[in-house]
């Protein structure tokens, strides 16, 4: 299964990348909890940071309940401060 993961904010920051690739073995993630699982393994850097983080889901907002099919797009979007 291939999916395109998108970064923004401080987690691109923190990554050095805005968006990559990942393809993943059918099972083996298959929500969005078990995404944000597999991105913590693949980038340590992320541990405590993700607990912040609205997961989109093909420019949907999504829980971590959400299912993932080959193809999908999901982004990482930290919480934004500004004025």
């Amino acid at each position: 299964m291939t999916l395109v993961i998108l970064y923004f904010a401080a987690i691109r920051e923190l990554l050095g990348t805005s968006e990559e690739t990942l393809e993943v073995a059918r099972g083996s993630v298959c929500t969005i909890g078990d995404l944000a699982a597999r991105l913590v393994y693949l980038h340590p850097e992320l541990q405590g940071h993700l607990a912040s983080v609205r997961f989109a889901l093909n420019e949907s907002f999504v829980d971590a309940a959400a299912s993932l099919v080959d193809g999908d797009t999901v982004a990482l979007i930290p919480p934004v401060s500004g004025g």
